[in-house]
């Protein structure tokens, strides 16, 4: 088997290329080594079209093999890989907004792109070099694609900007962003993703800018590669104008397409006017996906020459706002966020450190303690199908709002609290999670946790013109705000931005056409900041800052510091001692190894009570202080007493009183219950008693037992 392999060293790290027939039946395939981060990215495409679809049939899977760790998860009765983790939703979904904008949209025929991970070192993501290898993959074979496209991840070390950043060096910036050449070969953007702690919006085009020189090195790479191994192009079967059938559909209906750009009565009506007209369904599938085309060819005309919205908004214009909290009884707080016909209710649940979510995957490994869940049901756009529960749009949108909303949350030790929003998206226009960003931080507002500052998104579109044989930059455009409707599924670009007044804490971006300039970035930025102060000024004007105390239906979670060496006292034999307290508590006991004990109750008698066994349990004898505690053992030279549970001392005999004892038991007996005071403590835990001493009040502390 012959390999070809290809090295490029990129910021110090060496990125190797291996091309061969592993995956000979798949249309291209490529290894990808960065590091000791080992991806497979294999591309194949149908032979026939799919009939009756008015869309791409594309498909983005990435695959997590637990190997590549050196890891064995799963359920103890299968121990293999299940379905995908959410962390590999997201990343499928990376690679797939950063693909997707570069393949003709007239291709019927299926696509399914697999990027597998092989081996992880650990510190080099792989979800940079899954795009690369996706990219490339599709690059070298025949399919059709307008690539390559190369996407890079950029972080901050200080003060400094750093690409290909280690996880701990994401904590400030973690930005990915992803890149390909215009026609006159300047780098353009056609997708970002990030989570932020509150960025200037001159921060984040630096950022973008820094990451141009990597995007052309990777890009002039991958050509180097395509010149030596790339396969010849497929030339696909062009779609056979049916010029009757245009001509019937213009004749018809021309004048309605600006008027009626945004009506499903109207495509409703084409369809069975077509339908009535045309025997086959071939032609009504055609005619379907001209008036398409026609649609958004009226919108950039709107747009573009008539400087008009379809709803005759202005460009920096939002839509009717309005913001709730407190609308649901019982719950632990709940938010309500409307833009428009685009409204969101958040509900917030306060749960004790117990409830964090286990994560368990090659990449990921540890405890999740914050929650933002969207829902988006069929009834929200009007769609009768039932409900089959989150898919990839679900999570990927629950997990945007989770970003914007990251960087305010109180770290743990202030709010040992687990926190889960789910965002139910009532109806939907443009927009839902952004709206659900919003009505999440109303909920978190309205529940008492205490958040540093107020999130607030919007979403931004763009529409450019529509000739694309001049470079982007080259080309008119203009930046819409608050897009909804046609603007997201006709217009080019979908633009979200969210951040506190202070800064930008998440964005995500995807495109329909080649990609946007730094210019545009710039642009929509800053209009997206505008719009999200006036956002936050009406959620203000509901709620200016969080409740001062909880809500009352939610649990208390209190933490107190015992001795790690104590740790056993507490969970006793087999957990008996620890369970008995639960039990007869009511409570929730977490203990880290550290001696942090936390415990989480909705009643308050029985956390007191909680605490209170627990320090009995855990408090360890002090000089001076006196104790009430029982005899256990009479021995010829003094008494043993039992001053804490499971803490013995001894009184000397010459501790039991003033006058001369001539026998131990002529003071004490065995089950006496007697006050005592600790006159010392040995290096070896042993404990001195005296009697005598607390007779004569010879005690500068109060007792407490």
């Amino acid at each position: 088997m012959e390999s070809k392999i290809f090295n490029l060293e990129i910021d110090g790290k060496p990125l190797t290329v291996t091309v061969n027939d592993f995956a000979e039946r798949a249309n291209g395939s490529v290894f990808v080594r960065f590091g000791e981060t080992t991806v497979l990215a294999t591309c194949v495409i149908g032979e026939n079209d799919v009939d009756g679809i008015d869309y791409f049939p594309l498909s983005v899977n990435y695959e997590e093999k637990f190997y590549a760790g050196g890891r064995i998860f799963g359920s103890r009765f299968t121990r293999r890989e299940g379905r995908p983790s959410d962390e590999s939703v997201l990343i499928s979904r990376l690679i797939d907004r950063t693909l997707r904008p570069l393949f003709d949209r007239d291709i019927k025929k299926e696509v399914s792109i697999t990027i597998t991970l092989l081996s992880f070192d650990g510190k080099l993501d792989p979800a940079i070099i899954g795009m690369f290898a996706a990219s490339l993959c599709l690059l070298i074979s025949d399919i059709p694609w307008n690539g390559p496209v190369a996407g890079v991840r950029i972080g901050q070390n200080e003060q400094n900007l750093i690409v290909f950043p280690d996880y701990g060096e994401r904590e400030e910036i973690d930005l990915v962003v992803s890149g390909l050449k215009d026609k006159d070969n300047s780098i353009i953007f056609n997708m970002f993703e990030a989570k932020l702690s509150e960025k200037k919006e001159e921060t984040i085009s630096k950022a973008v800018s820094f990451a141009k020189e990597y995007i052309e090195k990777l890009l002039n790479f991958q050509l180097e590669i395509q010149k030596q191994v790339g396969k010849e192009k497929k030339i696909l079967k062009a779609k056979e104008r049916k010029e009757e059938i245009e001509k019937d559909i213009i004749d018809t209906f021309n004048d309605r397409f600006e008027k009626e750009i945004d009506s499903h009565d109207l495509a409703n009506e084409i369809k069975t006017y077509l339908k009535e007209k045309y025997e086959d369904s071939q032609s009504v599938n055609y005619g379907m996906n001209f008036v398409e085309s026609a649609l958004e060819k009226a919108l950039h005309d709107l747009v573009l020459k008539k400087e008009k919205r379809p709803d005759n908004r202005g460009f920096d214009e939002i839509r009717n706002l309005f913001a709730d909290v407190n609308y649901l009884p019982r719950v632990h707080g709940s938010g309500v966020f409307v833009r428009g016909q685009t409204k969101a209710l958040s509900v917030l649940t306060l749960g004790g450190p117990g409830e964090e979510k286990i994560l368990e995957s090659v990449e990921f490994d540890g405890k999740k303690r914050f929650m933002h869940h969207y829902n988006f049901p069929p009834f929200s756009v009007g769609d009768p199908r039932p409900s089959r529960g989150p898919g990839r749009r679900e999570i990927g949108h629950g997990r945007l709002g989770e970003k914007a909303l990251e960087s305010i949350i109180p770290d743990f030790d202030s709010f040992p609290y687990t926190i889960r929003i789910v965002s139910e998206v009532l109806s939907s226009n443009g927009s839902s999670s952004m709206a659900s960003t919003c009505a999440a931080c109303l909920a978190l507002m309205d529940g008492g946790v205490p958040i540093k500052d107020m999130v607030a998104g919007i979403a931004m579109g763009i529409i450019v013109d529509l000739d694309n044989s001049k470079p982007v930059k080259e080309r008119k455009y203009k930046i819409l705000t608050d897009i909804q409707g046609p603007e997201d599924h006709y217009g080019d670009m979908d633009f979200k931005v969210a951040g506190t007044k202070n800064g930008v804490t998440a964005l995500q971006m995807d495109v329909k056409f080649d990609g946007i300039t730094e210019e545009m970035l710039a642009f929509g930025l800053e209009k997206a900041r505008i719009a999200r102060l006036k956002i936050l000024d009406v959620m203000k004007a509901v709620i200016s800052e969080p409740r001062s105390d909880l809500n009352p239906y939610a649990p208390r979670v209190t933490m107190i510091t015992i001795n790690p060496e104590k740790i056993g006292d507490v969970i006793g034999s087999q957990g008996k001692v620890i369970n008995k307290i639960i039990e007869e508590c009511d409570v929730a006991i977490e203990i880290e190894d550290d001696g942090k004990v936390y415990i989480t109750s909705k009643d308050k008698q029985g956390m007191d009570k909680a605490i209170k066994w627990i320090e009995d349990l855990t408090e360890e004898a002090q000089v001076g202080k006196l104790y009430t505690g029982t005899v256990k053992k009479i021995l010829d030279f003094g008494a043993i007493v039992e001053v804490l549970p499971g803490q013995e001392g001894m009184i000397h005999i010459s501790e039991l009183d003033d006058k001369r004892v001539a026998k131990v038991s002529d003071v004490v007996k065995i089950g006496d219950r007697v006050k005592v005071k600790v006159i010392s403590l040995g290096n070896n835990g042993k404990i001195s008693l005296s009697l005598k001493q607390v007779k004569n009040g010879q005690s500068s502390i109060a007792n407490s037992n």
